[in-house]
């Protein structure tokens, strides 16, 4: 067997993995979302005997008093914000700390990013911190605290992709009388185009489907995100399956859409800094 067989099998065996990981799930999901609430509870991927589509789904988007409709406006702007935020910040900071990573104060700053991603964050005080200042139960504040939990991935990665631009363009730069912000507004930030693309897109989804942030940081049925409507359908003596299903059907959408149109260039930001040249 040559080697263009094996790694056509290979290949093969691959994406039958990833078809049985990714797919069958999701498909489950969607067949149940079709079904009435006592075929959903059974659990299994027959199709139905009867559709329930279009009911299943206006119920969904109109539970609550349209609360999933107004669920996807609080994430879409949270997200919005959020994602705004990290690539200003971190890019900022990836910059600053690429250029200047000699010294007692760069170590300790990198200390403190890569710390960032070690430390688990404290949910008690960090409610306390924005109860103190007015910005708990607040979009301000959760804006605040996704920005600060993803920071430091987003800052090494800016880090490392600034580290492939030659200092010789701060130089010129400097030369022709360019001071430090305006090299970073016209010159690298344009320059971080790719990785400023990859940090977009898995922040956005990220963001978009976070759980546990928006439970805690911003509660309140007038406050809920996508996630948090899955609630709607569940309570401690009934759950709605159809339903529950069709609402992850729903909010899945906005991810898997941006996931499919942009995964290439979610991979090639992701190597662009990974080499040095």
């Amino acid at each position: 067997m040559n080697n263009k067989v094996q790694k056509s099998i290979i290949s093969l065996i691959m994406i039958l993995f990833s078809t049985l990981i990714f797919w069958v799930p999701f498909y489950f999901v969607i067949v149940n979302s079709f079904k009435s609430s006592t075929k959903a509870a059974d659990m299994n991927m027959y199709w139905p005997d009867t559709f329930h589509i279009i009911e299943n789904y206006k119920t969904v988007l109109l539970a609550t008093d349209n609360m999933l409709i107004r669920a996807f406006y609080n994430s879409t702007l949270l997200t919005v914000l959020s994602v705004t935020g990290l690539v200003i910040v971190s890019s900022l900071a990836g910059f600053v700390l690429q250029r200047r990573e000699r010294g007692r104060a760069a170590s300790t700053l990198n200390f403190l990013v890569l710390a960032g991603l070690m430390i688990p964050p404290a949910v008690v005080p960090t409610i306390w911190v924005l109860n103190s200042v007015g910005l708990f139960k607040t979009l301000t504040g959760l804006t605040l605290v996704e920005i600060a939990l993803h920071f430091p991935f987003c800052a090494i990665l800016y880090k490392a992709f600034t580290a492939t631009i030659p200092r010789d363009i701060d130089e010129s730069a400097f030369m022709d009388g360019c001071g430090g912000f305006k090299l970073y507004t016209h010159i690298i930030f344009p320059l971080l185009k790719p990785v400023s693309s990859t940090i977009i897109i898995i922040q956005a989804v990220n963001i978009f489907n976070d759980f546990v942030n928006p439970l805690y940081f911003l509660p309140g049925s007038e406050n809920a995100t996508v996630q948090l409507t899955l609630y709607n359908f569940m309570s401690m003596y009934l759950t709605s399956w159809n339903l529950l299903f069709a609402d992850v059907v729903l909010i899945s959408l906005p991810p898997l859409i941006l996931f499919i149109f942009f995964n290439k260039k979610i991979v090639a930001g992701m190597t662009a800094g990974s080499v040095k040249g």
